[in-house]
């Protein structure tokens, strides 16, 4: 069975891209913080028919994001499909928000280390054995900021658009190789409780998108703007 890693899953969108994979015949690995909360997502899934399985593992502690990826490629044979979306839904030491104008090495380095340092740790656990194999897919989310930034998160846009840079570039460079590299912008408020006057999608409506990428292996970048 091919098997699908989801750095950073939650019932949102991590369970939604779940469950689009899963539905298609892939085994699903969930990494994140809190293993009560993987566990939850486990049994759910479970009872979906899909199977999956939790490890647990911090993005800005990246030896235990790198022990976790590890782990299941081990349990599950091997990773063909990498997803990093890291969202703090709760409170993360370190992150705060600033403008541009208020952005300090202080408040971008955290920003840096959970959306970019955390991302390079996950592709560089899995890309040897997707090279190696010639096929695997590693699909990165960020929100539309790292596209069109805003003034009240120019520390954590300013991280964002370094990890779609990346990305893009890791595009070219696995180009012919069999694995393919994609960012994806998410430019509309996840959920039915955003601001009034702001686009809204649920997960369900944005996560074929992913399986969409991974089956087309044709553009390093797509953008969903609802």
């Amino acid at each position: 069975m091919p098997s699908l890693a989801i750095v950073g899953a939650g019932p949102g969108m991590g369970l939604a891209i779940a469950r689009t994979f899963g539905k298609r015949g892939f085994d699903v690995a969930l990494i994140a913080r809190t293993k009560g909360k993987l566990d939850s997502l486990v049994d759910q899934l479970g009872q979906e028919g899909i199977t999956a399985a939790a490890f647990p593992a911090d993005v800005l502690d990246r030896p235990s994001l790198t022990e976790a990826l590890d782990a299941a490629k081990a349990h599950f044979g091997g990773i063909d499909v990498l997803e990093y979306s890291p969202a703090p839904h709760s409170l993360v030491p370190g992150l705060t928000m600033a403008t541009p104008s208020e952005s300090t090495v202080e408040n971008l380095q955290p920003q840096i280390e959970y959306n970019f340092y955390g991302a390079v740790t996950a592709a560089r656990a899995v890309l040897p054995a997707m090279r190696e194999a010639g096929a695997g897919t590693l699909l990165f989310t960020t929100g539309g900021g790292s596209i069109n930034p805003v003034p009240m998160l120019g520390n954590v846009n300013a991280a964002a658009g370094a990890l779609r840079n990346w990305v893009l570039n890791l595009h070219n460079e696995l180009a012919g190789s069999g694995v393919y590299a994609a960012h994806v912008a998410i430019s509309t408020w996840i959920g039915d409780d955003g601001p009034e006057g702001i686009p809204a999608a649920t997960p369900d409506q944005i996560a074929p998108l992913y399986w969409d990428l991974h089956e087309r292996r044709d553009q390093p970048e797509a953008v969903f703007t609802g």
